[in-house]
């Protein structure tokens, strides 16, 4: 499963479901140490950041700003 951080409050970091949407709460202290809002995380036996799909995510909203103030 894949999730995306949408925002992190008093050490408890909300993620949501990519394909489903639905959020749950985790310590900040069980995921990789760089994390922030936005980072794509693929759950396994631990959270690991999936950089590829982050760097894909972000691209992508960057396009759709640029389209928006042309």
């Amino acid at each position: 499963m894949k999730y995306v951080i949408d925002r992190i409050e008093n050490e408890i970091a909300i993620l949501e479901e990519l394909n489903t949407k639905e959020k749950i709460e985790v310590e900040v202290s069980k995921l990789p140490n760089e994390i922030k809002e936005g980072i794509v995380l693929k759950k396994e036996e631990n959270f690991i950041i999936d950089t590829e799909e982050t760097l894909s995510r972000e691209e992508d909203i960057s396009e759709r700003f640029k389209k928006l103030f042309k």
